[in-house]
């Protein structure tokens, strides 16, 4: 708005003061086009932080050459490649190597304002020790149980050594990010310090009712009026798949018709495969065939109990589907069972296959549950989410920058 005054005709232009821009280092041992609930989460953030006038240097490890092994070629980010190994639990995925050498020489020439740490591997590690030789702010993301996969890979004795592990690093962080209250509940009990609740977004246009296909749906073998049940992400033992094969068999013996589709890939595959002859697997996809996928199925189960959030759970809540899931992560946080989903306890199996003969059953109930679903999903703005991300940082910065600034006057004075 411009106003004037008679008296002089001075013009005054009632603007808001421009955003403060900041020089952001974030380091992530995984980014598209790898497929994962990290990468797809932090490509968000990075773009939000970038449009909202900070400087994003981003640092990575250079992916298999089948995906790419090049920056992104977005010009507004300063990308940085380091080497790469594959992860033992993931071997399509990097892990960057240790690079605190070589952090420390870059963050001396070009001096960031704070490091945001999203991954906790070898190169999170060097990224934690560079930044504090360099005396900058770091936060850091808690964002994988690795704590709770020993059970699935044998890990179980090295499960404390681990936690002990991630306690370590993350308080040596001034703050770090976790996903639901309920994280930020049971890490506090654990040990961790100086947590913040950053939720996640969801694109609540992609993931959209719109994009149901009844072609689609017909290729899976499935009439207009028939269910199509589904799973959307890695088929491993860490997601609790057979779950979802026992609500599948329950509603099968009501429901002959009902189909079963896995989009995704993994080491299970095989095993599901010989367990489900008639289960559609769909394979890995991305983008808007992802959201279309997602909008053909009428009920999404999703038995993890190893997430920190869960993606896929707001995915699918705002391509309208009815989610069944037990009270953790993402679904425990959002979903009020009978309302926009259906939950059950923790753990407790069979309720998850009584929830899922319930909704399966009563296909009135389930499509006002989904309507529900996507009213909540439509409210998980990113812009938002970024803007809680952003205000982390610029509290790790404050309470780093005011002991430098009274060093350096003493070293003036």
């Amino acid at each position: 708005m411009t106003t004037s005054t008679d008296a002089d005709d001075i013009l005054v232009d009632d603007l808001p003061a421009p955003r403060h821009s900041r020089r952001l280092a974030v380091v992530t041992e995984t980014y598209p086009p790898e497929v994962n609930g990290v990468a797809m989460s932090m490509a968000r953030v990075v773009d939000g932080l970038n449009r909202r006038n900070h400087d994003v240097q981003l640092i990575r490890p250079r992916q298999p050459a089948r995906l790419t092994s090049a920056p992104s070629g977005n010009p507004a980010i300063d990308e940085v490649l380091t080497k790469g190994l594959p992860v033992p639990l993931y071997p399509n995925l990097r892990m960057g190597v240790p690079s605190k050498r070589a952090l420390v020489k870059l963050w001396s020439l070009k001096r960031p304002d704070v490091v945001h740490i999203a991954t906790e591997g070898p190169l999170g590690w060097s990224a934690l020790q560079a930044a504090q030789h360099l005396a900058l702010p770091v936060t850091s993301d808690y964002r994988t149980n690795f704590h709770a996969y020993g059970k699935h890979y044998r890990l179980g004795l090295l499960s404390k050594p681990i936690m002990g592990y991630l306690r370590k690093f993350h308080n040596r962080c001034d703050a770090t990010m976790v996903p639901t209250e309920a994280m930020r509940v049971q890490l506090a009990d654990r040990g961790f310090e100086r947590l913040s609740v950053v939720g996640r977004g969801v694109d609540a246009q992609r993931f959209d009712p719109v994009r149901r296909s009844a072609a689609m749906r017909e290729s899976w073998g499935a009439g207009p009026d028939d269910l199509v049940m589904g799973y959307v992400g890695r088929l491993a033992p860490e997601k609790n798949l057979g779950v979802v094969l026992a609500a599948f068999d329950a509603v099968k013996a009501v429901q002959p018709r009902a189909r079963l589709v896995f989009v995704g890939d993994g080491p299970m595959r095989a095993e599901l495969a010989a367990r489900v002859p008639d289960a559609v697997f769909a394979g890995q996809r991305s983008g808007d065939d992802l959201a279309a996928h997602y909008a053909g199925l009428d009920l999404f189960l999703f038995a993890s109990l190893t997430e920190t959030f869960g993606n896929v759970t707001t995915e699918a809540m705002a391509s309208g589907c009815a989610v069944v899931a037990f009270d953790s992560a993402a679904a425990g946080e959002l979903i009020h069972s009978g309302v926009n989903g259906w939950l059950a306890g923790a753990g407790r199996e069979a309720d998850f296959v009584a929830a899922t003969r319930v909704a399966a059953l009563d296909a009135g109930a389930r499509r006002a549950v989904a309507e529900a679903a996507r009213t909540t999903a439509r409210r998980l703005d990113w812009g938002d989410i970024t803007a809680r991300f952003e205000s982390v940082l610029e509290g790790a910065i404050a309470r780093v920058e005011p002991p430098l600034l009274l060093a350096g006057l003493r070293a003036v004075a």
